[in-house]
């Protein structure tokens, strides 16, 4: 079995039932037509306008997929609150500005108690 000739971008190979379409990589994109998500899931959308480029910076962001279980994913999980957090206006922003400063006095609250701790040892043991 073998494959139909070509016509054009595109050719149909027989070996499967039904036909299978094979596209020719050999073609040059076009220079002027949209990349990224404009190209296939935002097609008809003007790549110009700022909501549709902030809906596309969104889509990206919700495909990201990074193993939250190493430093680097923890580490990406905070720079991508920290960007939220600066994109933020209004109530939103203040919300995590507390939430920050919260986390933040607890750090502070265990560092002290650890260094009470250690000094307090210290100190029985010497005396």
């Amino acid at each position: 079995m073998s494959a139909a000739p070509q016509t054009g971008a595109v050719a149909r190979v027989a070996r499967y039932r039904g036909g299978v379409v094979d596209r020719d990589e050999r073609r040059e994109p076009d220079p002027a037509a949209p990349a990224g998500l404009f190209a296939d899931e935002l097609l008809g959308l003007d790549p110009d306008d700022p909501e549709a480029r902030a809906f596309a910076e969104h889509l990206e962001r919700m495909r990201r997929v990074r193993p939250s279980y190493t430093v680097e994913g923890y580490l990406a999980g905070v720079s991508d609150f920290a960007e939220s957090a600066n994109r933020a206006r209004g109530h939103r922003r203040l919300v995590a500005v507390v939430l920050v400063g919260l986390i933040l006095l607890g750090v502070a609250w265990a560092v002290w108690e650890a260094l009470i701790f250690v000094f307090g040892t210290f100190l029985a043991a010497s005396g």
